[in-house]
């Protein structure tokens, strides 16, 4: 590590990239946790901002702890202030007084294993940066051996951090450096892009310096402007080396510590950057060094990436990325460790130093990255400390840089304008993708696993570019998890690519799917609470049926009584063969997922439309835009966009937030339009095929109708469409033509002969052809006859009932009063019908709720009641005159009866409308004006009168004046000029004269003020005429009165289509039939649905079908309109530059790659040709031409600089891997010893290397009997004779002869390194065998599984214990023995001679050297590989072999696994695996 760097890592390295993906149980309970978010749908803090420190003061210092030094012992150095310090870099006064104490470790060196102890931590809580104004931070204090579990703890639940759905480490320079200002942007910008978009967290250094700088200053840049949510930064520093850190000491908590940042008195130390929003100070005892941090750091990172996030129903581990910008050889250490441990980097080149030498060379082949290459690189980017490195330190930077760009799928480099990029959010999502593609997941798993990330992102562009592409082909089913997780996750974009990649929602949707769905409900919706509140007397775990049975009962509460569950109630039958589906796992493995979605064979116990079931729970949780995706698929779509605006407008009566309230009403608004916009189409279309689909009977939407939703929900401008009004117009005219005028209607209505003159046309010429009494039925059944004749007679009514009440009251009924009663009685018989009428057969409840529902019915029964109490009365000798009175109020609530009737009118409706909202509105309105009556009046009376007593007389003065006052009736005596004395009691005494205000008795004049009471008459005046004359203002701009007027004209309608065409009194004569009918003969009614039409299966198909086809065209209309909007026009123009200029670049960059392609190939072949020239001199002069002097060739110069995307193809495989690479990895396995780095061009021994200087290793092993010796001493080697059979033993390598070198033989395939036999258990070669033992992959019906045309193989192998990979069951061999002894622990004993003459019938496909990671200097493995394959399945020795398979050791398994270059195997058993492949012309 380089001094000055303290974010750099050491080699521990960064956490591996996760392999695998656990399995999730995805159903949790619906009611856990959700009782308090019923109670307040908003979330909630659990605990309040106190409490919440309580915690944290009680939580943090049990847990968490310190570092303090408990040993002084004075150093040589002083501080920088001069004074005494102790080893640990702290003052005298900074210990413990027992550290002080001489005899507590009298004359022991200071060692922090022993002198420095752990101690609950006394620097936590909320941190503020005193002057800058920034939001409150977290940090704390905490040992360099706190455990990466427990810190996650503290971040994940004490800091209430969501897990990352990624984790970016930004490393790189700690000193301050300069980007270019461009740079600088793209890097800040993407950077946070991707940290917003993907909920990553930034890890970085802390400090206010170098690229924990830059990374400050972009967050605080974001911070200026709107973004969605804050990005969690997270500062990992050392306590020690920090500036100011005594202010954030607060044993207790500090909520908040203020901490200065003061840089111009840091001096070595560093200050906290104020942009982050975490910090965690790394505490291991000492003061003023750097570094501490890393190792933890490194655990931490590598920690958090093997968690587990679990999202929308998909569990992936948590996948991290290191971002490198400058930095110096610690940097350089820290992309080599992330790079080993598969942690894929981006590099960003032009921010310099070590990140533009790797982005240098990143495109060269391997063998071009020389050691003078590297040396040139570091001279250019090194250029103020060039000449502190050495030269073992430019071998070791290109032996790392080579590793590095060996493993190109996880190294990115961002170039500014590279293929179009423009961001880093793009470079690091890529890089991540890429690198999972390297990863030895097998065929759909690799893929599923990006998908999991694209959508963990929220990237549907990275998505669509990277994963939805020519090279992957997707089943449907694979897509189905994806699917839940981005409906459940709210993420549409996702939704739509899905869809239009193949997701069929009719395949998707299943009861087990819904089931699943409608367990993960957002917690804050409403549907969720009320569904909650339904559940609470049912059983944890839920039959799903049961579950979308209670769904129904809220659905139906939320669209009406007039449909019916969308979910029927399970019969006893049936749910008793259902199976409890208590939870459902989504795994990646290909059984859970179709055990998923495999629909149920048996009888459902419901009908699913997945259209509409995933519409519904889209809208119940008010998610527009993935409602508006699935709403575009849906078959019966007018009426599913009525129903989602009744479900949306029954949800906000009950939402109590006011944004979520106006949200709703806005999207029931907008499906309103959706709905008028499509049945518009189809109007102008087909008119009558149109009104069809308004009263087609909709067995999806619960057996109701478009209209009947659209009258449920109130949408009254698609009510008064001018369709839907010319559809209720025909049905007002029944069968008679519209175009009638209406004084022909009532003449022959008065003269009904005049029906067989033709004055009257019918719509069906077939009825206008016919007479007799079909004509005259026709006439009057039609709703207008019927209307009218009822209004004539109701006409009539309250004539004879005016004229008994005015002239022809006796004390004895008269006839034309007993009339009356009997037409009265045909009204109650009238009314009663009404009342018991059911044509939905809902029930008498749901008949007279609907029927008092009706304001008119009410009156009419208000009225019935007042005329049977004054009929009362009046039969009364002694109340006649009292009966008189109730009938006479009686009429004129009968007259009010009238505005109902004259609401079909189109020019009485409307105003009839506004009278009847004023009367509503005038109650309010009244109050208002009560107030400045009430308030003049009794300050006149006050002013005017003195001590009235009289009760009467004050309610006159006080409220009954006031109120006349109003109207112009204004008091002769208020201003004193009409008064006179004669008109008034002077004492109050005379009860029908009032008091006389106050007067001067000798002059008989008023002694009130005249000014005051005429000002308050003025005032009053003013005021309630303003009142007045504002409502009457208010209700000349009634809005949407023609709309109302509309909508209420169907329940006329309704009521006269239904009605008995005969008038009251004659209506007796329907009833008397009715009664007959029904009650004497039993005949069963008919049940008659209104305005509802049940359509034949091919006529209904063919309907929506034609439905589907106009909503389309509506889409495309909307879809063109958006298009012509300003706006979007300024918008497309923006994105064509933008896309031109992106062209532009990148035709420029092509171009110059295409250039340097050329030139490239050019100096191969010149290079090429001096090599012939070079051969055919050194030929001549060998055969004696020429001149001893042969010229030499000039060394060939690397093209610099190329993009690996470009060098990619130039070279099929590149020569500088010919060298053994796994033999050369700096850290040898299984143990802590590094390698001397060896670069690739001093692998061969014939290359001098000077500095050459490797390690001796030798394992310690428990079988030495079996082994050789250690090596440490010659005098034991002398004994080993090489390149022949030693004894039991054959030393001999299939490379020919080695050369042996102090006693020691020496690797043919060159230097590794390391000296010594390593881990092996001879020097020289370590033969092994390697079977591999394969069949033919086959289908359930036994046919070969094919890919690409080719065949496809399954190979045996088996794994041990905690590794990764799984191996080819091979190794070595004891002594004499013929099988190897990893084969023999999975085979039983009695099949070994069988399995060894399967052995010597086997073909060798290999025989040589293994790049292994355990070879050294003098110790190697060589290997024969024998293909074992079993054609076919019926094979006798495959079902024994399979018989007799069986692990002996626990920590052993072993499977037969598909052959695909992505099988997770060694690497040097891939190659074996291979050639196996190639040898039987299978896939690979």
């Amino acid at each position: 590590r380089e001094p000055g760097e303290p974010d750099s890592q050491e080699e521990d390295g960064f956490g591996g990239q996760p392999r695998r993906v656990a399995n999730l149980a995805m159903v949790p309970n619906l009611r856990q946790n959700s009782t308090s978010l019923c109670r307040s749908r908003r979330p909630q803090c659990l605990f309040s901002s106190c409490e919440k420190q309580e915690n944290l003061s009680s939580w943090i210092p049990d847990n968490i702890k310190k570092k303090e030094c408990i040993y002084f012992v004075e150093s040589s150095k002083l501080s920088d202030a001069g004074k005494v310090v102790c080893e640990c870099g702290y003052p005298r006064e900074k210990h413990l007084e027992e550290a002080t104490w001489p005899h507590t470790f009298q004359g022991q060196e200071w060692d922090p294993k022993k002198h420095v102890r752990e101690m609950p931590t006394d620097a936590f809580g909320d941190i503020v940066f005193t002057g800058l104004g920034q939001k409150a931070g977290k940090y704390v204090r905490l040992s360099q051996d706190t455990p990466s579990s427990l810190i996650y703890q503290l971040m994940t639940q004490q800091w209430g951090l969501d897990a990352p759905n990624l984790l970016i480490s930004v490393t790189g320079g700690a000193k301050d450096f300069n980007m270019k200002p461009r740079l600088k942007s793209v890097f800040r910008r993407g950077l946070l892009k991707v940290a917003q978009t993907s909920g990553a967290w930034v890890i970085t250094g802390g400090s206010h310096t170098g690229v924990m700088k830059q990374v400050g200053e972009a967050v605080r840049q974001l911070s200026g402007s709107f973004c969605e949510k804050e990005v969690v930064t997270i500062g990992i520093a050392t306590w020690g080396a920090l500036h100011n850190r005594e202010s954030l000491i607060h044993p207790m908590g500090g909520f908040p510590a203020e901490y200065i940042m003061d840089e111009g008195g840091q001096g070595n130390l560093t200050c906290l950057d104020s942009n982050h929003s975490h910090f965690i100070l790394v505490d291991d005892g000492t003061h003023g060094r750097y570094g501490v941090e890393i190792p933890l750091r490194t655990n931490l990172e590598k920690f958090i990436s093997q968690q587990t996030k679990e999202k929308g129903g998909v569990a992936i581990k948590i996948p991290i990325v290191c971002v490198v910008l400058e930095g110096g050889p610690g940097t350089l250490n820290t992309i080599y460790n992330a790079i080993t441990n598969g942690t894929p980097c981006v590099v960003v080149e032009g921010s310099g130093r070590v990140a533009d030498v790797i982005a240098q060379v990143a495109g060269l082949p391997i063998s071009e990255i020389t050691i003078s290459l590297i040396q040139q690189k570091l001279s250019l980017f090194f250029q103020g400390m060039f000449e502190t490195f050495t030269e073992s330190k430019i071998v070791e930077w290109t032996k790392k840089i080579q590793d590095i760009v060996r493993r190109r799928q996880l190294l990115t480099v961002f170039r500014e304008g590279k293929d179009g990029q423009q961001d880093v959010d793009v470079a690091i999502l890529q890089a991540l993708l890429k690198a999972s593609r390297s990863l030895d997941h097998f065929g759909h798993e690799n893929w599923d696993h990006q998908l999991k990330l694209a959508v963990a992102w929220n990237r549907v562009d990275i998505a669509q570019s990277e994963i939805f592409t020519d090279e992957r082909q997707w089943k449907p089913s694979e897509l189905y998890p994806m699917m839940v997780a981005a409906l459940i996750t709210n993420k549409p974009e996702f939704v739509k690519l899905f869809l239009e990649n193949g997701v069929q929602l009719k395949e998707f949707i299943s009861q087990a799917t819904l089931f699943y769905l409608y367990q993960n409900l957002e917690p804050t919706c409403l549907f969720h609470c009320k569904l909650d509140k339904v559940l609470a007397g049912e059983p944890e775990r839920l039959d799903p049926s049961v579950l979308l049975q209670h769904v129904a009962q809220v659905l139906r509460e939320l669209l009406g009584d007039s449909t019916q569950p969308l979910y029927s109630r399970p019969r006893s039958s049936n749910r008793q063969r259902l199976l409890p589906v208590p939870s459902v796992k989504i795994s990646v493995q290909r059984v859970s997922r179709q055990s998923l979605y495999k629909r149920s064979s048996g009888q459902a116990t419901f009908t699913i439309d997945p259209v509409r079931d995933l519409l519904i729970w889209a809208i119940v949780q008010n998610r527009r835009e993935l409602a508006e995706i699935i709403w575009a698929q849906s078959q019966d779509c007018i009426a599913a966009a009525l129903a989602c605006s009744k479900i949306l407008k029954e949800l906000s009566k009950e939402e109590e937030d006011t944004d979520s309230l106006e949200e709703m009403l806005a999207l029931a608004d907008e499906y309103e339009q959706r709905a008028i916009g499509v049945f518009t189409e189809c109007y102008r279309k087909d008119e009558e095929r149109a009104q069809k689909l308004l009263v087609r009977v909709s067995e999806a939407w619960g057996r109701t109708t478009c209209l009947q939703l659209a009258l449920e929900a109130k949408d009254m401008k698609f009510v008064s469409h001018g369709g839907i009004q010319a559809y209720l117009t025909k049905v007002w005219w029944g069968q008679l033509g519209v175009d009638n005028g209406l004084w022909r209607v009532v003449l022959c209505m008065l003269f009904f002969p005049l029906l067989y003159t033709g004055l009257v046309s019918f719509r069906n010429r077939g009825q206008q052809a016919e007479g007799g009494l079909a004509r005259v039925r026709a006439f009057f059944s039609a709703p207008v006859v019927v209307f009218h004749i009822n209004i004539l007679s109701y006409f009539a009514f309250l004539c004879l009932f005016a004229y008994v009440l005015m002239v022809d009251f006796q004390p004895q009924p008269s006839g034309c009063e007993s009339l009356i009663y009997v037409w009265l009685f045909s009204l109650v018989c009238e009314e009663l019908r009404q009342l018991f009428y059911d044509p939905d057969g809902s029930g008498l409840r749901k008949a007279m709720l609907v029927y008092f529902s009706d304001f008119w019915n009410k009156l009419d029964v208000c009225a019935i009641l007042l005329f049977i109490a004054g009929l009362t009365c009046r039969l009364v000798p002694s109340l006649l005159y009292t009966g008189r009175i109730i009938l006479s109020l009686d009429f004129t609530m009968f007259c009010l009866r009238l505005m109902h009737i004259f609401t079909i009118s189109k020019t009485l409706g409307p105003k009839i409308i506004i009278v009847k909202r004023m009367m509503k509105d005038v109650f309010f309105f009244l109050f208002l004006l009560a107030v400045w009556v009430v308030s003049f009046g009794v300050a006149k009376q006050a002013i005017l009168i003195h001590n009235e007593r009289r009760v009467e007389w004050i309610f006159r003065g006080a409220v009954y004046h006031s109120y006349l006052i109003i109207f112009g009736q204004l008091p002769t005596y208020i201003d004193g000029v009409n008064f006179r004395p004669d008109q008034c009691s002077p004492n109050g005494t005379d009860p029908y004269k009032p008091k006389c205000p106050e007067i001067d008795q000798a002059r008989q004049e008023p002694v009130f003020p005249e000014w005051l009471t005429v000002l308050l008459l003025c005032l009053y005046l003013l005021f309630a005429n303003i009142l007045l004359l504002n409502l009457y203002t208010f209700q000349q701009v009634q809005e949407r009165t023609d709309q109302i007027w509309k909508f209420q004209r169907h329940d006329l309608i309704e009521e006269y289509q239904s009605r008995p065409p005969a008038p009251p009194p004659f209506i007796l004569l329907s009833h008397l039939h009715l009664f007959i009918k029904r009650v004497v003969l039993k005949i069963p009614a008919k049940r008659h649905k209104q305005f509802k039409n049940k359509l034949e299966k091919n006529e209904e198909a063919a309907l929506l079908s034609w439905e589907i086809y106009l909503k389309e065209n509506y889409l495309q209309e909307q879809q063109f309109q958006q298009k012509q909007r300003p706006e979007q026009k300024i918008q497309d123009v923006s994105d064509k530059v933008d896309t031109m200029v992106r062209l532009l670049e990148t035709a420029r960059l092509k171009q110059s790659g295409a250039v340097e392609q050329r030139l490239a190939s050019l100096e191969e072949q010149v290079a090429q040709t001096a090599t012939a020239l070079h051969w055919i001199v050194k030929a001549l002069r060998d055969s004696g031409f020429g001149s001893e002097d042969v010229p030499t060739l000039a060394p060939q110069k690397a093209s610099v600089g190329r993009d690996p995307e470009l060098d990619s193809g130039s070279k099929a495989e590149d020569p500088g891997d010919a060298y053994h690479v796994n033999a050369r990895h700096l850290l040898y396995p299984s143990c802590s010893v590094l390698r001397f780095p060896v670069p690739n061009e001093k692998v061969p021994w014939e290359t001098e290397f000077l500095v050459y200087n490797p390690p001796f290793y030798t394992a310690d092993r428990k079988d030495k009997d079996l082994v050789d010796p250690v090596g440490d001493a010659l005098e034991p080697l002398s004994r080993i004779s090489y390149n022949v059979v030693d004894g039991p033993l054959d030393r001999r390598s299939f490379h020919g002869v080695y050369a042996v070198r102090d006693g020691l033989p020496l690797n043919p395939m060159g230097r590794t390194g390391l000296r010594g036999r390593g881990d092996l258990s001879y020097f020289g070669p370590n033969h092994t065998l390697q079977p591999v033992i394969t069949r033919w992959r086959r289908s359930l019906d036994g046919a070969i599984c094919r890919k690409n045309v080719k065949k496809m193989l399954e190979v045996l192998v088996v794994k041990r214990g905690p590794s990764e990979h799984w191996m080819l069951p091979g190794g070595s061999r004891e002594p004499g023995e013929m099988l190897p002894r990893k084969l023999k622990q999975v085979l039983r004993r009695e099949f070994w001679s069988s399995f060894e003459s399967l052995l010597t019938q086997g073909m060798e496909v290999y025989k040589g050297y293994m790049d292994d990671p355990r070879n050294t200097d003098n110790a190697w493995i060589e290997t024969v590989a024998v293909s074992i394959h079993f054609p076919d399945q019926s094979d006798v020795e495959l079902k024994r072999l399979n018989s007799h398979l069986h692990c002996y050791d626990e920590g052993m398994a072993i499977r037969w696994q598909v052959v695909d270059e992505r099988i997770s195997l060694c690497d040097n058993h891939k190659v074996i695996l291979q050639k196996v492949a190639a040898l039987f012309g299978a896939y690979y």
